[in-house]
């Protein structure tokens, strides 16, 4: 394998990433604890965009306890070097002029987190990623059109990190998802830096040396199996050692990336093309092992399931570069049929809120 051109790569296989966006000041609407660091701001995203729909395709099921969404807004604690924020986003105006209302509390003391708060956000949630592309596309395709007409707005979520993607994959393997996100629930719970405050105390998902420094049994009194335990451990203890460069693997194609993450004992193909999407945010990779998604996917496509993994790429191929977008769309219809939540816009917050 080659390492990839990164620029080129990136004009063939998934959306380009608007510039720069505005980032303006704000007087903080609330704020959890009156001794911690805290501000406010406001950002514009590339339009169209939602966040109660983007917060879903990040969160997949309503017992996520990581990201918490509560009908309006959307929360989560971050950790950086020097410390943890929690962070409350809330869209503050119509998706076609889409600007976000942010206010966080906790990190340094002394050092300002709005650009760091702000380019986890712009990764998180898409906020910069231009789907023009791939709205054109719709529009030109009857079966495409309904379900993006339906959830306009959505932007791809990728984890803050490819690490957490990867213990994310790592956890719903062979697991229904509920009970996967029940084992990251505990783990960041356990193992996870906390900001205290007068109304919560979140924890952020740990990072590799937090979990380095475990032995695999404490992963297993959590309810991760052996093995599950074993790789999580090695994985963080690689990437702290500087053995396991995870961060980097943006500068190699998707082939390449599969065959480093792959060759990781614990790691399959379907982990690797998870963390494709979802860590890396290769809009071009529909996880083809993915038992639900290949459930959310026959149907729609009017395909006697079960669909193997050549025929999803088959199924695929007349909507590429945008694979990954069929994966959300289809997660979103799967979540709004299940009742989880409405397709509706959320109710957007205003200044005199």
């Amino acid at each position: 394998m080659t390492m990839k051109s990164p620029e080129p790569m990136r004009q063939r296989t998934w959306p380009r990433s608007e510039p720069g966006l505005e980032l303006e000041p704000r007087t903080a609407q609330s704020h959890t604890g009156p001794d911690l660091p805290s501000g406010a701001f406001s950002i514009h995203a590339a339009s169209p965009f939602r966040l109660d729909l983007s917060v879903w395709a990040l969160r997949r099921r309503q017992g996520n306890a990581v990201d918490v969404w509560d009908g309006r807004s959307y929360r989560r604690a971050l950790a950086f070097t020097d410390g943890v924020a929690e962070i409350s986003v809330t869209q503050a105006s119509d998706p076609e002029s889409p600007r976000l209302a942010v206010d966080f509390a906790g990190g340094p003391a002394g050092r300002s987190l709005d650009k760091d708060v702000t380019a986890n956000l712009e990764r998180m949630l898409g906020l910069r990623v231009d789907l023009s592309s791939f709205y054109d596309m719709a529009a030109a395709d009857s079966l495409l059109a309904s379900v993006v007409a339906r959830f306009r707005g959505l932007k791809p979520p990728r984890f803050p990190t490819v690490f957490e993607s990867l213990l994310n994959a790592v956890a719903n393997q062979q697991l229904s998802l509920e009970a996967g996100l029940s084992l990251l629930n505990r783990l960041a719970a356990h193992h996870g830096k906390t900001v205290s405050s007068a109304l919560s105390s979140p924890h952020a998902f740990p990072g590799p040396h937090e979990l380095a420094r475990l032995e695999p049994n404490a992963l297993r009194d959590l309810g991760f199996s052996r093995r599950k335990a074993a790789t999580i451990i090695e994985v963080s203890r690689s990437a702290v050692a500087g053995r396991l460069d995870l961060e980097g693997l943006d500068r190699y194609d998707d082939d390449e990336v599969v065959s480093r993450l792959t060759s990781l004992s614990g790691i399959g193909r379907w982990s690797a093309e998870y963390v494709l999407l979802r860590g890396l945010g290769r809009l071009n990779v529909f996880p083809g092992d993915d038992v639900g998604a290949r459930i959310n996917l026959a149907p729609w496509l009017g395909l006697e399931p079960p669909l193997d993994y050549d025929a999803v790429k088959r199924a695929l191929a007349r909507w590429q570069p945008y694979a990954g977008m069929i994966y959300f769309h289809l997660l979103l219809r799967r979540l709004e049929a299940m009742g989880t939540f409405d397709s509706k816009p959320a109710f957007l917050a205003t200044e005199a809120d």
